[in-house]
């Protein structure tokens, strides 16, 4: 078994930008939901003890960092307060902190959240409305020194599939993030700390998910780290007809193609397979 506390402890410390050169190795993001309703594991983790040994085996597992998240953002899912969100995530995040020597990513657009996430120990905010559900969030994460990682998306969670709408949904996607890091950086928060996500499956359809992935070498070109999050994702299920537990290898297929056109983080709930399938790419792209 790995040692878990061994390693650098601070990903936020080191600057996030430096992450991804070219010929690097992406980054792989572990997902722990401690959520009821999140659309693949929902309620399995929604348990401190449950959440923390899920963080640690995706540690053993190889994952570069975990990111905590205590309120679900699947289409149509329905706001958390305040107080029920913290509830969920912070005595994971004291834990894991304890238990592994990993970066610690908390996945909220709550500005609150996000201050005592940092407090508790989170090294980055990740957050799916790139700052416009709150306006003090990169205010908070610049007093914070933590990293951050903004999403794109259209709508809210509630409401993102009814009917998603662009011109060419790459162009929008990319003038969105870079208009939003030209925020928080002004805001404070240091260009090297931020990573762009271009939101698969976050008011986009079909279409625009796989012109979004086509595209990637577009957003690349930003000069900001990109973060891929397709991880078992209803896409896949309407594109081949697959049920969430059926999705791990076209998933795998998109982590790679993700990798192979620059992507420096990809988030996932399958971080060994992930792992493995990246090895064997590396070993094959030498």
């Amino acid at each position: 078994m790995p040692d878990l506390m061994s390693g650098e402890k601070n990903l936020s410390e080191q600057g996030i930008l430096g992450i991804r050169k070219k010929g690097v190795i992406p980054l792989v993001m572990g997902i722990v939901n401690v959520t009821p309703d999140s659309f693949f594991d929902g309620g399995r983790y929604n348990r401190k003890d449950a959440a923390v040994a899920h963080g640690i085996k995706l540690a053993e597992e190889g994952a570069d960092i975990l990111d905590i998240g205590g309120e679900s953002t699947r289409p149509g899912a329905e706001p958390v307060s305040l107080d029920e969100e913290l509830e969920r995530v912070i005595p994971v995040i004291e834990s894991l902190k304890k238990e592994t020597h990993l970066p610690i990513s908390v996945d909220t657009f709550k500005s609150d959240v996000a201050k005592s996430a940092i407090s508790a120990g989170a090294d980055i905010v990740n957050d799916i409305s790139f700052g416009t559900f709150d306006d003090k969030m990169f205010s908070t994460v610049a007093a914070g020194k933590a990293a951050y990682v903004g999403m794109h998306i259209q709508g809210t969670p509630r409401d993102m599939q009814k009917d998603p709408s662009y011109g060419d949904v790459v162009l929008e996607v990319r003038e969105f993030l870079e208009k939003q890091a030209a925020f928080a950086v002004n805001a404070g928060i240091a260009a090297d700390k931020i990573v762009i996500d271009p939101g698969i499956g976050f008011g986009k359809n079909d279409a625009h998910n796989l012109s979004i992935l086509k595209g990637l070498n577009t957003l690349v070109k930003t000069g900001y780290p990109i973060l891929i999050g397709a991880s078992r994702k209803s896409m896949i299920g309407r594109l081949l007809g697959l049920s969430p537990e059926e999705r791990l290898a076209p998933g795998l297929a998109i982590a790679l193609y993700a990798a192979e056109k620059g992507a420096s983080i990809l988030r996932v709930h399958d971080v060994f397979e992930t792992k493995q399938a990246i090895s064997m790419w590396k070993l094959l792209s030498e």
